[in-house]
């Protein structure tokens, strides 16, 4: 799972086997009882109760959906008069986030961030879990397909191609093909991985504008009975001013394998998904360029990353390819650094321990902080002062000149002013004496 979440975050081909796994462990069981949600899970409450009930998924791009039917029995009416049995069935749409899956444990055996719980009927019970460590994922009772997502690339060809080239007028095509591989309204179940696999078999820069790709492409698709799919183009080297139909000819047909690519994820079987044996070798053996030695990356528009110049390990968002980016990649991007984080294992621990440990770590930061007196303030000197060695201010003669002028001309005022008052003094008393 820590490979799923570091790289191969869950795109269609992974919710797909998720609704497999669901229908191959569920098949035949019973479930009871109230759907049960983790208190820290910010997602709605399922509320849905019944006796007995059954779960069954299907998959569209990148969401699944559980179905949730009650069984039928003699006693219904009576169940249904307590509160105790659901009339219809609910059904529950998923859609996994940065790390959602699936998992069917024992009751003692339950994840830790299982965050939606089906218990079955017997006993000792087991759990349909979803588990979810970034806690991305999100649920909706009573809920339908988006309709803002395009048709399945996987199980809905026709109508994916056809919703595609019927509007490539759209503005979301003129940006760069590996930007719009990512927009769900055109490309429902398409992600990171997937996008750099396409582009690097069709050899495609990733920062050439989308419609010069795709236009061009027929409405039907006439390798799709069956035939042979080619989806290797060799790379031909043309003047500058035929570049944009070089792109058309080395592009060969990018809805096509849109379609093939992540059906052959889902060919690859249980190693493909698989939460109890967490086997992804089959998976990397797979990849041609995602995370393989020798490709590029490079930021796009969005801040996400498409491999550049080297090999970068466990970063998000990662794509890759090799040669030219394209004529639209972000000016100045730098390939992003590699941000090496020591993995915890109380990680997302949401109990009093890591509270405790918090305010130890912060505490301890304050006391080796030492604080730091304020110089004092600069006295600024006259410019003709002159600073002698003890630090003190000397003045120029002419400075001693003008000082001496101002102190004989206060000593003047003050010899001039002291002997008239001296006689209004004396003169005060002699007034005073004779009126006594």
């Amino acid at each position: 799972h820590i490979f799923t979440c570091s790289i191969k975050m869950p795109e269609g081909p992974e919710l797909h086997l998720a609704s497999l796994y669901v229908n191959k462990m569920c098949n035949g069981v019973v479930f009871s009882g109230p759907v049960i949600k983790s208190e820290v899970s910010k997602n709605p409450e399922v509320a849905f109760t019944c006796d007995s009930y059954r779960i069954t998924a299907t998959s569209r791009g990148k969401e699944v959906k559980l179905t949730l039917t009650p069984m039928k029995s003699d006693d219904d009416g009576n169940r249904r008069s307590k509160g105790r049995q659901a009339d219809e069935h609910v059904d529950v749409v998923f859609r996994f986030g940065m790390s959602g899956y699936f998992r069917f444990t024992s009751e003692e055996e339950v994840p830790k961030h299982a965050h939606l719980r089906f218990y079955t009927k017997e006993k000792p019970r087991r759990v349909l879990s979803f588990v979810d460590t970034r806690r991305f994922g999100s649920w909706q009772p009573n809920g339908t397909w988006q309709p803002d997502r395009g048709p399945c690339i996987m199980f809905e060809y026709k109508s994916f191609r056809e919703n595609v080239l019927s509007h490539l007028s759209d503005r979301a095509f003129d940006r760069p093909i590996c930007e719009v591989l990512l927009n769900q309204k055109y490309f429902n179940g398409i992600g990171n991985y997937l996008r750099a696999e396409i582009l690097y078999r069709l050899n495609i820069p990733p920062f050439v504008c989308a419609r010069d790709v795709l236009e061009g492409l027929e409405l039907e698709d006439e390798f799709e009975n069956g035939k042979p799919v080619k989806d290797e183009i060799t790379e031909t080297k043309t003047p500058d001013r035929g570049k944009k139909k070089a792109i058309k000819q080395e592009a060969g047909d990018v809805l096509r394998l849109c379609h093939t690519v992540p059906l052959e994820v889902v060919n690859l079987g249980g190693k493909g998904y698989d939460p109890e044996k967490m086997d992804y070798s089959a998976f990397e053996a797979w990849l041609r360029c995602y995370y393989v030695d020798g490709m590029k990356s490079v930021r796009d528009h969005n801040g996400r990353t498409i491999m550049k110049f080297q090999l970068i390990v466990k970063i998000k968002y990662s794509d890759l390819f090799q040669g030219d980016p394209g004529p639209m990649a972000p000016k100045d991007s730098k390939s992003p650094k590699i941000k090496k984080r020591a993995k915890k294992d109380d990680d997302h621990d949401y109990t009093d321990k890591k509270k405790v440990a918090k305010s130890m770590k912060e505490s301890t930061t304050k006391k080796r902080v030492v604080k730091k007196e304020p110089s004092p303030p600069k006295v600024p000197t006259h410019p003709k002062e002159v600073v002698s060695k003890r630090g003190k201010a000397e003045k120029t003669p002419e400075d001693a000149q003008q000082s001496e002028t101002k102190s004989s001309v206060r000593r003047k005022k003050s010899n001039s002013v002291e002997p008239a008052a001296g006689r209004e003094r004396r003169s005060g008393r002699i007034t005073r004496k004779h009126s006594k």
